[in-house]
């Protein structure tokens, strides 16, 4: 990464204390931090140490009327000022047009040649760009002084301009991981960067095996998940259900894959559902070490679909049990639910007591958490002892009927090293359906 926006210094002593924070890290990158046309923001700026500013300026006419409710000679004359400030103070200086997409592009050019900046910056503030208008703008900048596109994403153009930016010739683009900000979000760093490796040869210098990693990491801190279907980095983006594709992958990965899963730091997988094929049963079966005839394999093929066409999620448990049931093969669980009591209340620490049988063993504990769920999970976590090299890496919960006494269905995705499985616990209350679904998961994968 050349440049880490860290944040508006500006905004309070907390932001100022999370930027001196990645200025401290040594990322071995230009820390820069946004700025108004204001010279506190500049000070605020170098009292985080940050390398740069990015001086962010309105420019279309709306925004300088309503929003500023000023000129576009104080415009020039305020930009031009805060810049020689921050120069003058050893900082580097990205000049931004805020809303110039919406400008008279003949002002931005003015305004660009005018503020002696060290790198300019046209912003589509509003998404209203198109790859065909991006040609020209970047023909019409370019030569003034290093150029970067800054796109967000409310038409859904924001890879694809910032993609046609860098053939067009400029320096470079603003991103985000899973392309969050403002509203739609903004250009996603790692659309662009897949788009620019395999569809037209433009390395970077994204190590971009890490991107799914940071893609993960990013939306827990920030409490926002990716879409399913997000590219690159959502769940399904490398999870083929239809029975055609995965024969064909089978044979071929390129058959429906743009590329390999591991160039991002993924897996391919592959789901049971209404469209599963033969194919898919036949390798769940080897998996679980269950030997199927044609006729068994038909029906837990038939049954498969039978719960796909009611809409339900068909979990990597549900193809056990079914397996199981049609097969007349049944293996004994290693851990087993004996009991569990949870106490919770507004003046206590939520804490839970759980009894499991593990291999036969009977194993008593006890945890505390946020809540009755967590407290539950942590009583499990220790309970379980040395399968803690299994990870949670999703929970998600859903209320199948309404009112109070709603049924609620609990799925898991859980990890131990390559593998990872999904399960499903349902039940009326919400505790019980999560550990369901835990030690169905944990089941299926110590089988």
């Amino acid at each position: 990464m050349d440049v880490i926006e860290a944040g508006s210094a500006a905004t309070s002593e907390g932001e100022r204390d999370g930027i001196r924070a990645v200025v401290g890290a040594d990322l071995g990158c230009e820390i820069a931090t946004f700025s108004r046309m204001l010279k506190k923001d500049v000070d605020d700026a170098l009292d985080c140490n940050v390398d740069s500013i990015h001086l962010v300026v309105p420019v279309s006419d709306l925004h300088i009327r309503e929003k500023l409710k000023k000129d576009r000679f104080f415009v020039m004359d305020a930009a031009g000022t805060v810049a020689d400030y921050a120069k003058d103070h050893g900082l580097i200086v990205e000049l931004s047009g805020e809303d110039a997409s919406r400008a008279d592009l003949t002002f931005v050019k003015e305004l660009f040649e005018t503020v002696k900046a060290d790198r300019i910056c046209f912003c589509d503030t509003v998404g209203v760009l198109t790859p065909e208008r991006v040609a020209e703008v970047v023909q019409t900048l370019k030569g003034i002084a290093p150029l970067n596109l800054h796109c967000h994403n409310d038409l859904g153009l924001a890879t694809a301009n910032s993609v046609k930016a860098i053939l067009e010739g400029a320096s470079g683009v603003h991103v985000t991981v899973n392309g969050i900000g403002e509203r739609a979000g903004n250009a996603s760093l790692e659309e662009v960067v897949m788009a620019l490796t395999k569809l037209y040869g433009i390395r970077t210098k994204i190590k971009s095996e890490n991107l799914y990693k940071l893609s993960k990491l990013v939306s827990r801190l920030t409490k926002i998940p990716t879409s399913p279907n997000k590219p690159i980095v959502g769940d399904n983006a490398f999870t083929h259900e239809s029975g055609i594709h995965i024969h064909a992958i089978l044979a071929d990965t390129t058959t429906y894959e743009p590329m390999r899963p591991e160039d991002v730091g993924r897996k391919r997988r592959f789901v049971f559902g209404k469209h599963t094929g033969r194919k898919s049963i036949e390798m769940a079966m080897k998996e679980l070490e269950i030997d199927a005839s044609e006729e068994e394999l038909n029906e837990i093929l038939r049954r498969v679909k039978e719960l796909g066409d009611r809409g339900k999620r068909v979990t990597d448990a549900d193809i056990q049990v079914i397996a199981e049931t049609v097969t007349h093969v049944m293996k004994n669980p290693k851990v087993v639910l004996e009991d569990l009591t949870v106490v919770s209340g507004s003046r206590i620490t939520p804490t839970s007591s759980i009894k499991l049988l593990i291999d036969g063993e009977e194993v008593l504990e006890a945890g505390t958490g946020d809540g009755p769920v967590d407290a539950a999970m942590h009583a499990l976590r220790r309970a379980l002892g040395n399968t803690t090299e299994i990870k949670l890496e999703q929970y998600h919960v859903d209320a199948i009927s309404g009112g109070t006494d709603a049924l609620v269905e609990v799925t898991v995705k859980l990890s131990k090293g390559d593998r990872v499985i999904t399960a499903r616990g349902a039940r009326t209350d919400i505790i019980m359906a999560s550990l369901d679904a835990m030690i169905e998961g944990i089941n299926r994968l110590y089988w």
